[in-house]
């Protein structure tokens, strides 16, 4: 055995020994995350790639839609856990890992390893196996060994985010921090090129530079992560989701949603649920 499911037939926690991406696209309903000891290529998420070099791990939200184009043999391990069985929002001081490895668009969605790190995450790797082979698995001991993998990462990601910030760049951080309070009104690349003082190809440009996306793909991508935060987080019903997030109306909302993620937003929330922070915000 290397799965848990609820009582209903949702997978749980999976862990496989292989790559489980090709060179198509694929979206899961689970987190995903590719542990990777050897090998190299190109890692697609949504409207993104990110070149990678093993020993390196590897995230995706559910519902992304994500392949691996290799240039040199993998060996990967496969680890998905769905919200039910561990809540990030819900676990958020634990791991920190929500808005850092998951759900971020300015960050790449991986982690580099040292080899002394790579060895440790192989042996956390091991734990979750060697339970998972047990007749009757704990699911407080695998909710331990996945909380240890995603804080490690977390705390790597952190450090490795801090250096990086220590590269100043100013028109970039502008941007950042304007397409935070704008995203729901300003969907032009000229719009924000224009509150920059800069040229639509100038932004064009620093932005492939910094985050390796274009102005069109950030403005998008941070658009559908907050429908997706308030599909997952919130019981609004999607006629209040499109309201909030300022559509005509739910269908043209739909629509866009459907677009952008290959799937509606009904579909979204059925096959990821709402997490229990929904029901905690109501309290």
């Amino acid at each position: 055995m290397n799965r848990i499911y609820s009582e209903n037939g949702t997978l749980l926690l999976g862990l496989q020994s292989e790559n489980i991406l090709s060179d198509n696209p694929v979206q899961f309903s689970e987190y995903t995350v590719l542990f990777i000891s050897e090998g190299e290529g190109i890692y697609y998420a949504d409207f993104a790639s990110f070149p990678f070099k093993a020993p390196v791990v590897l995230f995706s939200t559910p519902q992304q839609s994500i392949y691996i184009r290799e240039t040199k043999k993998l060996t990967c391990r496969a680890l998905q856990f769905h919200g039910d069985f561990y809540c990030i929002e819900f676990h958020r001081k634990e791991v920190a890992c929500n808005g850092l490895l998951f759900n971020n668009i300015y960050l790449e969605p991986s982690v580099n390893l040292t080899e002394e790190q790579h060895l440790l995450y192989k042996q956390i790797v091991k734990n979750l196996a060697d339970e998972l082979q047990q007749e009757e698995p704990s699911e407080i001991v695998l909710r331990a060994f996945l909380q240890l993998f995603l804080a490690k990462s977390s705390s790597i990601k952190m450090n490795s985010t801090e250096r990086l910030e220590l590269k100043k760049d100013e028109k970039m951080d502008q941007f950042k921090t304007l397409l935070e309070e704008n995203f729901l009104t300003l969907h032009k690349p000229s719009d924000y090129a224009s509150l920059l003082a800069i040229t639509p190809n100038n932004l064009t440009k620093q932005c492939n530079n910094r985050f390796n996306k274009t102005p069109t793909q950030m403005i998008q991508e941070r658009l559908i992560l907050e429908a997706k935060k308030h599909l997952h987080l919130t019981r609004l019903s999607i006629k209040e989701i499109a309201f909030a997030l300022k559509f005509q109306d739910e269908y043209y909302f739909s629509r866009v949603f459907k677009k952008m993620t290959k799937i509606s937003p009904q579909t979204f929330r059925k096959t990821t649920g709402i997490s229990i922070v929904a029901d905690l915000s109501r309290e």
